[in-house]
């Protein structure tokens, strides 16, 4: 790429959250997280501001638009804005966090098999195409489910199904973390006509990404307590994104 362009955007699928010490950019379209440290940041706030490319470095454009963040455009498109998220006090790695497995509580055997059913829709279209564009697949599934219903899970009734997602993934072959989870806690409900958010969040030091699902009123769903240090980037189902 010998030139570049004098104007450019980023794409619609980034997010971006600056923590101050770190910016990162998650893009939806195939899950990939890029980490820019301040001075670069700084540039990243301008651009998007602007729209211009030519306020950047250009090792720094060449490497954006390389690496798919951004795209060429013909006339200034300023883009999404940063989150700002609080800087976390340096911990030097003195955070607990869970770590290893826990058994999740029984559940019965007709909501196993529907969690295992939701599980297994999750499964098959994290898989039914490129494995580069599974992230984009699943929020699209996420979306399409969450819209089907209009009436909010209760606590109870969300607990349920997170509790059932996790008993049938415990006996899950597959690799099953938070986003496989969340995503079929979603489905499972949607197939009750119950709906809840789902949500995608960051949190710094270490830089992680999570996935949860909350009630309407923005509790987490069987979450520890440390899900407080995740600043929600993208959320689907909420109440204002519903027709």
């Amino acid at each position: 790429m010998a030139d570049l362009p004098l104007f450019a955007s980023a794409r619609s699928t980034v997010r971006s959250v600056d923590f101050g010490h770190v910016m990162v950019l998650v893009d939806y379209r195939d899950g990939r997280v890029r980490c820019l440290l301040p001075a670069a940041a700084a540039h990243w706030v301008n651009a998007a501001r602007t729209g211009r490319l030519d306020i950047m470095p250009v090792a720094l454009s060449r490497a954006l638009i390389t690496g798919g963040l951004l795209t060429p455009a013909v006339a200034p498109v300023p883009w999404r804005k940063v989150v700002a998220a609080s800087t976390p006090k340096a911990s030097w790695g003195g955070i607990e966090h869970q770590a290893g497995l826990q058994r999740p509580p029984r559940t019965s055997l007709h909501a196993t098999f529907a969690a295992a059913a939701a599980l297994a829709l999750v499964f098959a279209v994290k898989h039914a195409g490129p494995a580069g564009k599974a992230m984009l697949r699943i929020t699209r599934l996420i979306a399409a489910a969450a819209s089907t219903s209009r009436r909010p899970a209760t606590p109870a009734e969300a607990l349920a199904a997170v509790h059932a997602v996790r008993a049938a993934a415990w006996w899950s072959p597959g690799r099953t973390a938070c986003l496989e989870e969340s995503a079929a806690a979603v489905v499972l409900l949607a197939a009750q006509r119950r709906r809840v958010t789902w949500c995608h969040g960051i949190a710094a030091d270490p830089v992680r990404l999570h996935a949860w699902v909350q009630t309407d009123d923005k509790s987490p769903v069987a979450e520890p307590s440390f899900i407080r240090a995740y600043t929600p980037v993208l959320t689907l189902g909420a109440r204002h994104q519903r027709p």
